[in-house]
């Protein structure tokens, strides 16, 4: 039996400390109550391991608490999409942290990347209200450490899918994280990307022409980017047809960026785009269309920067 502890703020805290996290899922609800629900990560003892559920612009802020919060041998599991802060650890002769991911280097000094493991997600949720999920599609969680050769780090990678499938989970380890992780940039970065820009959804970035162009050309030089660093991908995935792919819902929930920008947050511009555009850089890989939507976003990202101030 595990401990669950939630750290949350604002409306979700005080959500889930009188009723519980509840999931719907198909015809199910799914009710649960965690061990502590606080705002104070300083007021829980060191923890084993640490779900990280944040999104990539919002990380480096927390590192110095998330090292605190983490036991001697505990590790920090990182539920993150777009290119992860410790992508060289493991694999170059001298590792070195990502700027665009990690600024100053926090999480790469605090956390340290031999406490972190990765989990890579297939499920579409969406939150109803503060506490509320709705489960609509898939369920499938990829969990691996930045080493494969560290005994240590698989020992804790088969302890936390232990943990996620006794909690109902589908969840495997994976022994090729980055090739998997470079798998879902291929089509997250391209659809968040162009979703954000043109406030189209699931079903509408699919049904018109011209963003379907844009998306099939994100994805094909990310895909180039990937071959150039190890992780050959285009014999598995079809362009095409993913780039027409619609969802038959007309309705479907935006894209995780997009509900960004209509909320005035901070965009992964570049855990999922603007990381691809340095590693074409230092390959030599040209990536016309990245370039162009990369500067695009960043305008976008900047707008929104100055929206946020107009609010507080």
């Amino acid at each position: 039996m595990h401990e669950i502890s939630v750290i949350a703020r604002g409306p979700a805290l005080r959500a889930i400390r009188e009723g519980g996290v509840t999931l719907h899922t198909g015809e199910q609800e799914i009710r649960a109550r965690p061990h502590v629900v606080t705002d104070d990560p300083s007021s829980l003892s060191p923890q084993d391991l640490v779900v990280v559920a944040l999104k990539a612009p919002g990380l480096a802020a927390i590192a110095a608490t998330l090292s605190r919060l983490l036991a001697p041998d505990g590790r920090a599991l990182f539920v993150t999409n777009g290119v992860p802060w410790w992508w060289h650890y493991g694999i170059a002769p001298e590792p070195r942290h990502l700027p665009l991911v990690d600024p100053g280097a926090a999480l790469w000094s605090a956390v340290r990347p031999q406490r972190a493991l990765a989990c890579i997600v297939y499920s579409a949720n969406a939150l109803a209200s503060p506490g509320v999920v709705h489960h609509s599609g898939n369920d499938r969680w990829l969990i691996g450490a930045p080493d494969a050769s560290d005994a240590s780090g698989r020992e804790s990678v088969n302890q936390a899918v232990t943990a996620m499938r006794g909690a109902g989970l589908t969840a495997e380890a994976t022994p090729n994280l980055r090739r998997e992780v470079w798998r879902k940039l291929v089509t997250y970065s391209a659809g968040n990307s162009v979703s954000a820009l043109t406030r189209l959804n699931f079903h509408a970035l699919g049904a018109v022409p011209e963003t379907r162009a844009v998306v099939a050309a994100l994805m094909r030089e990310t895909l180039a980017v990937g071959a150039a660093l190890g992780h050959d991908l285009r014999a598995e995935i079809d362009v095409e047809k993913a780039s027409r792919r619609a969802n038959t819902k007309p309705d479907q929930r935006p894209h995780s960026m997009l509900w960004d920008v209509l909320t005035h947050r901070p965009l992964e511009v570049e855990a999922g785009l603007g990381q691809i555009q340095a590693f074409a850089r230092d390959a030599g890989v040209n990536v016309p269309t990245i370039d162009v939507v990369v500067a695009l976003l960043r305008g976008l990202d900047h707008a929104g920067q100055a929206e946020r101030a107009r609010l507080r």
